[in-house]
């Protein structure tokens, strides 16, 4: 049996309650709505899950390890900013990350006009470049916690090389 060690592919998902009087925050960009995800960091969907598919790349356990939310340090704290800190890990235990695929699970708002600016931040803090990194969207269809907007999930899979 042949075994290819320089590649390691991670999944992560993630998921919040949308609630009255937070800022909704997604790729680390804030988007004009309503509601905003309820979680004890900025509880960014997309940023949570992309940094669970590097963890679990790296077999490093999961964001709640690494952050937990019992931690007063990470109230509030920009997701964006976790996303780099463990995009620093990858690079610490010698790999990069190739590239990224993330789906949010949103009833509303649409999010068409903020992926540009998703992708440039999330590939920014990940150290490749915006086409790399792929945000697409899609609706609950009336169903589910989405469909009813009672929350916001987001699933990512990254791929990681080993660096030379």
């Amino acid at each position: 049996m042949m075994r290819c060690m320089g590649y390691r592919i991670g999944q992560g998902i993630d998921r919040h309650r949308l609630v009255a009087g937070r800022r909704l925050i997604l790729g680390g960009v804030e988007i004009p709505w309503e509601k905003g995800l309820l979680g004890h960091s900025d509880a960014d969907v997309v940023c949570h899950a992309l940094c669970n598919a590097l963890l679990g790349a790296l077999g490093e356990g999961d964001l709640g390890q690494h952050f937990p939310d019992s931690d007063p340090r990470y109230k509030d704290a920009s997701s964006l900013d976790l996303l780099r800190r463990v995009a620093a890990l990858a690079r610490e235990r010698g790999y990069r990350v190739i590239n990224a695929d993330v789906t949010v699970l949103a009833e509303k708002p649409k999010l068409v006009p903020y992926r540009g600016m998703m992708q440039e931040r999330v590939a920014g803090v990940m150290g490749i470049s915006p086409p790399e990194v792929n945000i697409k969207a899609t609706t609950g269809e009336g169903m589910g916690f989405v469909g009813r907007e009672e929350g916001m999930e987001a699933t990512a899979v990254v791929l990681l090389e080993k660096a030379d």
